[in-house]
């Protein structure tokens, strides 16, 4: 997570929404000087209020805050805020301002600026999550943990609103939960914290050792993954644990288990969407699926693949132009498309079948497509039921599990580029055979065919749409995937068959166990054999074809059959399973053998073992000196055992049956009973939800109000501004403890005051009015509320008539006391003058 690239630095981009003021300026407020990142703010705003986001966020922060600017350039050490009616997108380092087409309509801002950072900055992108309502902002954090950033959510309890962090958290695309004050602290660590330099060889046996622990684990290999790819998410798993090194990160993984399936769904994240790359999904409509709708044999399914179809978007949105398709064919065809999508993610699969996909799709399906194939679930949207009619979800390894044949599509799209070289050209030839003549290759953006050109002609080289070449590929040339053994930690397992120095007691062992131990072979649940011991070809031989070590393939006929059940028996049971007498064919005769199906039970292991043993049985011969009717009579016998024996294990199989038909009805009476309670849980969100929708509006209805009051203050505010500056009467006012409250600006000829004196006692301030007891009258009508009108004199000799009166609010509350200040020089002038004459005159 460090800018280790020379002039490289991390934006980091925050969301919010309801209540993201309060958490956005305490994200803000901590953050240092210099800290070297930049902050793009995109807040749900409304369009047609002007917002003072920009001048509240700049008094909590040092750096400089500004509204983003179309084509600007984003520097280190700035916030940038977005604009209301705007969206925001970032290329090659540069906001773009784009135009809302319905301002009013729901809006994915947070989504649609994520999205684009994350394409544009890769691992240099940091997405934050703070508070507010719905689900903005979940798709976007898992482009950008996708693309090797960072990203994080303001703790759901701190949150005033926190549907859109708890969004995120629970769609697992959040590296860190903290509170929005914690929030840059984990940013600047994980920042700072480089992985240590590492020489190659040592880099690579990390690497190896973990892929190692992932296959143990997993039972799947990374070994012909990029490696980049596998380094870069690798090196945020060590970020985000605050470690040095990968060794480091090893000894972690051997120290929590639970870490090896975090980084293996990190490995396994993808971006996804509907009808990604719209003007791609114009091409295939065109260009592949209406000529093969129109020309397709009826009475034959259409047959479509989509390998790491993810949580299953991919899948749906070629089902919905499908279907558009055959309502728009005029005279209406009758075809019938299967797709079968398949992914190696669980979850994800399990997401995929339940069908019901968060609110923020509407950011990329169109509302006529929401109205028409989407209905309205508590959740969110739930596809229509014609449409996932359409697809079969499915757990798959597309590198060691058999594809699906004979297709008419193959949409690939962004999965190639994970894998290497190596791997890249043994799947392109395995497409070509899953494909019928002329199926169609769909890949992604970034992926080709390369020297496949005999395989496969483009029908659209810019949106990577191919055509099936029908060219001979010989069987060996394609490699079908098979099973990988797992790979046994060597912390908890000695390699197996390797002897190195072998001593007088280890060659003992080992004679014995070849020469006088019985023949025993050491399988997991699915039956891939990982040791032998002893001889075992009497019982089990190679089948034809390409090399298989499974002993369901290898065991001998009379042996197969019974060893299915009995490996699913014994793994689920302390108990050995004995399997006695069965007997089989070779080329020295009719031979017997007792079977032993014994669990192998280790605790360290992540997988199930069994131990099947073979014990010979001497067969039954007919001497050649016993008449017919004994020798008849003896193969009667056997064949009598032999059918006992049969039956016996049908009766154990009809038990195991039943009791798995029990399991499954009560099972099924189970899923019917929450069935029911999800239905009335439902019932009570949808009423939630209306109520919330009621409320809401209240809401809004309250805060236009309190809107047109704070208008109507200011314009009063104004007014009140206006009047006092045009009567040039200087006045005070002060609160009930004869602080100053406000004062006009002619006060300043009566009293030494600036701007900051309010708050501040009169009694302190410099005055040239010759009025000692001025704050003593001011208490006096406060407490009696009867007004006290004087004439004093200034220092300069000059005359003024204070007029002390209650200050009154609205409410008819005394809050303090108003003082005026008029000049009455000339008027004080005037009756001296009169009172000089009069005494003249007399």
């Amino acid at each position: 997570m460090s800018d280790s690239a020379q002039g490289r630095f991390t934006i980091v981009g925050i969301g919010a929404s309801a209540g993201g003021l309060e958490a956005l300026e305490r994200f803000l407020l901590p953050i240092p000087s210099g800290c070297g990142l930049a902050f793009v703010v995109i807040q749900h705003l409304d369009p047609d209020q002007s917002s003072a986001i920009v001048s509240l966020l700049q008094r909590v922060t040092s750096m400089e805050v500004a509204e983003a600017e179309d084509g600007k350039t984003v520097r280190p050490n700035a916030v940038y805020v977005i604009p209301r009616n705007r969206d925001l997108s970032i290329r090659e380092g540069r906001l773009w301002l784009l135009p809302t087409a319905m301002p009013h309509a729901p809006r994915r801002p947070v989504d649609h600026f994520f999205s684009a950072l994350a394409e544009d900055q890769r691992e240099f992108a940091i997405g934050v999550v703070l508070s507010g309502m719905g689900a903005d902002g979940t798709l976007g954090l898992g482009a950008i943990k996708a693309s090797g950033g960072l990203t994080l959510a303001q703790s759901p309890e701190e949150a005033g609103f926190d549907s859109m962090p708890k969004s995120a958290i629970e769609a697992g695309f959040v590296d860190i939960v903290a509170p929005a004050s914690a929030l840059i602290t984990e940013i600047l660590d994980c920042r700072r914290r480089p992985v240590s330099g590492l020489d190659e060889e040592q880099s690579r046996s990390a690497l190896n050792t973990i892929i190692a622990l992932l296959n143990e684990r997993s039972r799947h290999d990374f070994t012909l993954y990029k490696t980049t790819t596998l380094f870069r998410r690798i090196e945020r798993r060590v970020a985000l644990h605050r470690l040095d090194s990968l060794p480091d990160y090893v000894r972690y993984l051997h120290e929590n288990p639970r870490e090896i399936d975090l980084l293996f769904r990190e490995l396994l994240i993808g971006v996804t969407n509907f009808f990604r790359d719209p003007a791609v999904w114009d091409a295939v409509k065109a260009q592949i699926l209406v000529p093969l709708v129109t020309s397709h044999p009826l009475g034959r399914p259409i047959r479509a693949w989509v390998p790491a179809c993810s949580t299953g978007e991919e899948a749906y949105s070629l089902a919905i132009v499908f279907r558009e398709i055959l309502d728009e064919i005029v005279p209406p065809a009758r075809s019938v498309l299967q797709i079968y999508a398949t992914d190696l993610n669980a979850e994800a699969i399990t997401q995929a079948r339940q069908g019901v996909f968060p609110a923020n799709i509407a950011e990329d399906v169109s509302p006529e497509r929401l109205n028409r194939f989407f209905s309205i679930d508590a959740r969110g949207y739930r596809i229509a039921k014609d449409i996932r009619d359409m697809v079969t979800f499915a757990e798959q390894n597309i590198i060691s599990d058999p594809p699906f044949t004979k297709l008419d599509i193959l949409s690939c799209r962004n999965l190639l580029i994970y894998f290497g070289p190596d791997l890249q050209k043994s799947l392109l030839p395995l497409f070509h055979f899953a494909l019928n003549p002329d199926g169609a290759l769909i890949l992604g953006s970034a992926e080709a065919i390369g020297d496949f050109t005999r395989l496969f002609s483009p029908i659209n080289q810019k949106a990577r749409l191919f055509r099936r070449i029908n060219h001979p590929v010989l069987r060996s040339a394609i490699r079908f995937p098979g099973k990988a053994v797992p790979m046994l930690s060597s912390q908890h397992d000695a390699s197996i068959g390797e002897r190195g120095g072998e001593t007088l007691q280890g060659m003992m062992e080992r004679i014995l166990l070849s020469r006088f131990c019985p023949a025993a072979v050491l399988v997991d649940s699915d039956g891939e054999i990982l040791y032998f011991s002893g001889r075992t070809g009497r019982y089990l031989e190679p089948a034809a074809g390409k090399a298989n070590l499974n002993l369901h393939v290898m065991a001998r006929d009379g042996i197969r059959l019974p060893l299915i059940s009995a490996i699913k028996r014994a793994l689920r049971q302390d108990e050995a399973v004995v399997l006695p007498g069965l007997t089989f064919m070779t080329e020295g005769g009719m031979k017997a053998v007792t079977v032993t199906v014994q669990k192998m039970n280790r605790p360290e292991s992540t997988f199930d073992l069994a131990l099947v043993v073979f014990s010979d049985v001497e067969c039954v011969s007919v001497p050649h000196n016993i008449s017919r009717k004994a020798a008849r009579s003896r193969v009667h016998d056997a064949m009598s055992d032999e059918l006992a024996h049969t039956r016996a294990e049908l009766d154990v199989t009809r038990a195991e049956m039943q009791a798995s038909l029990e399991e499954l009805k009560s099972a099924n009476e189970e899923q019917q009973a929450t069935n029911e309670e999800l239905q009335s849980a439902n019932e009570e969100l949808i009423t939630s939800k209306e109520e919330m929708q009621s409320m809401n509006e209240e809401l809004h209805s309250v805060n236009a109000e309190m809107q047109s009051k704070v208008e109507n203050l200011v314009c009063v505010n104004n007014d009140m501004s206006n009047l006092l500056n045009s009567t040039e009467i200087a006045m005070v006012f002060l609160d009930g403890e004869m602080r100053i409250r406000r004062f006009t600006p002619y006060a300043n000829q009566l009293f030494k005051l600036i701007d900051s004196d309010s708050g501040r006692p009169l009694s302190d301030i410099v005055t040239d009015l010759r009025y000692p007891t001025l704050t003593d009258d001011a208490r006096e009508v406060l407490r009696t509320l009867i007004f006290i009108e004087k004439q004093v004199p200034t220092q300069n000799g000059r005359w003024v008539k204070v007029r002390t009166i209650p200050y009154r609010t609205q409410d008819n509350v005394i809050d303090g006391v108003a003082i005026t200040f008029i000049d009455v020089t000339e008027i004080k002038e005037l009756q001296d003058e009169l009172k000089r004459l009069k005494g003249e005159t007399l």
